[in-house]
């Protein structure tokens, strides 16, 4: 399939990125630059310059709220795709209006409460949707021990075990690998597998 066969299968698809940090920026911006039609993003928080060390973020949005700033960002990398910018806090009854129309949604919350609020709501309100989420992407190294597993329509992207916090946070090259097999999962469902 050449690339153009590529954008032509991803022009009319939709995806909900729940989350527009580290995972949410990172995937939401491979999938912009292969085509994706349309985005559907949420986030509250605003940019921090602690986030520019793994984030799809510049210093002069610092103080910007996430989700408009990474609109921004994806319009001037590819201005075809549709992006659906939310500033909210995600709940389980928010998550069911905005997601509703997506062919696929991505889990990419830092705390383990939200990623656990958005897979019980996904996986009850819309159990044929496919889920994926990041677990696992602190520190740095043990490229080897990143994978993905598949339980029905729910993927699990990361090495499942390290936990971030202050001494082993999340930084840019793992961060971004984990971000970049949750965009290529997206890839692989909607348009079968390809090695």
């Amino acid at each position: 399939m050449n690339f153009l066969e590529i954008k032509s299968k991803l022009k009319n698809k939709t995806l909900g990125i729940a989350g527009c940090g580290g995972l949410g920026s990172n995937a939401a911006v491979a999938l912009a630059r292969v085509g994706i039609g349309k985005l559907i993003i949420a986030d509250f928080d605003k940019i921090e310059e602690s986030n520019l060390n793994r984030q799809y973020f510049f210093f002069n949005q610092i103080g910007q709220y996430k989700a408009a700033a990474l609109k921004e960002n994806i319009l001037r990398i590819n201005p075809a795709v549709n992006v659906e910018e939310h500033i909210v806090t995600l709940t389980p009854a928010r998550i069911k209006n905005l997601f509703i129309d997506c062919d696929i949604i991505i889990e990419a919350f830092d705390k383990a409460e939200m990623k656990e609020m958005i897979a019980e709501t996904v996986l009850t309100e819309f159990p044929l949707k496919p889920l994926i989420c990041g677990v696992g992407l602190a520190g740095w190294g043990g490229n080897d021990l990143i994978k993905v597993e598949i339980h029905d329509n729910l993927y699990i992207v990361g090495d499942h075990v390290s936990e971030t916090s202050e001494n082993d946070p999340p930084i840019a090259p793992r961060v971004g690998i984990v971000a970049n097999m949750m965009a290529n999962v997206v890839l692989e469902i909607l348009l079968g597998k390809d090695k």
